[in-house]
């Protein structure tokens, strides 16, 4: 019998794209989706495509085991032989969106199935073994993505917030509590999935122009970093001044990244002070997270469209 262990969803609530050039993040587990390891019965259609795709994965570690670039022990028989036996992820993580779909499946399995020298999770977790963790999981990952910062398993495995303050040195975090205050923290449903992939490839490409990295040194990190300590201070005006200036400089220099028929939704908030959006994750469909001082001023000006509170503040 499977052993009930639920992996959670991730948010990133700040440091898309700018955590690949050294500023701040701040990721957070994010409850209400998550996902699972079941042994199929009745071998549906949806368990038969979970288990094809978590059998690639299981090929792709087989060959990094070949290749001694495992970075950690696993025990492959035994998932193999699970995945005879109908393994499937039973998951209610919608795949694309930016909410670490593939980081709960790399969690499971380095949970289930590592068989040596295991870090386990616990709330007072060493930032070194975090950082160990990452780098496992960032090589485990790399099959979904090309490649992978390893965040996303983290926060799935560890289920605590982990602060980013640069590529060596990150940790937990606690976060405040959300309260009944009128402003709000809110995932909104693009309804189209995104490619993280050729999104990421774009922004390293443009990584190379110096304007472009000139702006997120000067700006994108400036916001970023600003935001995430308003954030945790609980300090909600600095934190959506912040936001504001954050969103403005996605709109101008993300666009590839932002849907076409958000671009519009973005501006009008920029202009009305009604509500901020900004990326989550990487963009280009999924979810946009938006921040709000008063959420019920929000919600008449995006009456369309499907909106999830994650914070209150």
């Amino acid at each position: 019998m499977l052993k009930e262990s639920l992996y959670y969803s991730k948010i990133l609530l700040f440091g898309e794209y700018g955590i690949i050039e050294d500023s701040m993040g701040l990721s957070i587990p994010y409850s209400d989706y998550n996902g699972k390891f079941l042994i199929s019965n009745d071998n549906n259609e949806e368990s038969r495509k979970s288990n094809s795709q978590l059998n690639g994965f299981f090929l792709n570690l087989k060959k990094l085991e070949k290749n001694n670039s495992l970075p950690c022990s696993l025990d492959l028989e035994s998932f193999e032989k699970d995945l005879e036996n109908n393994l499937y992820f039973d998951s209610s993580i919608p795949q694309g969106f930016g909410i670490g779909s593939s980081g709960a499946i790399v969690a499971a399995t380095y949970d289930k199935y590592c068989n040596k020298n295991k870090i386990v999770s616990n709330k007072n977790i060493l930032n070194e073994k975090i950082l160990e963790l990452k780098v496992i999981f960032s090589a485990l990952e790399s099959f979904y993505h090309g490649t992978s910062s390893g965040l996303d398993p983290l926060i799935c495995y560890l289920n605590l917030p982990i602060l980013i303050k640069s590529k060596t040195d990150l940790g937990t975090v606690g976060i405040p509590n959300s309260n009944n205050g009128k402003g709000a923290v809110f995932l909104l449903n693009t309804g189209e999935t995104g490619n993280t992939q050729p999104l990421v490839q774009h922004f390293l490409e443009r990584c190379k122009e110096e304007g472009f990295r000139e702006m997120l040194k000067s700006k994108f990190k400036k916001y970023n970093d600003a935001s995430i300590e308003a954030f945790l201070k609980n300090e909600g005006k600095s934190l959506l001044k912040n936001v504001k200036s954050l969103s403005k400089v996605l709109y101008e220099n993300f666009q590839p990244m932002i849907p076409k028929l958000y671009r519009k939704l973005w501006k009008e908030g920029i202009d009305s002070n009604s509500y901020y959006l900004k990326l989550c994750g990487s963009g280009g469909g999924g979810y946009i997270l938006g921040f709000t001082k008063d959420f019920s001023e929000a919600q008449l000006k995006l009456s369309s469209y499907q909106l999830d509170v994650i914070h209150r503040f």
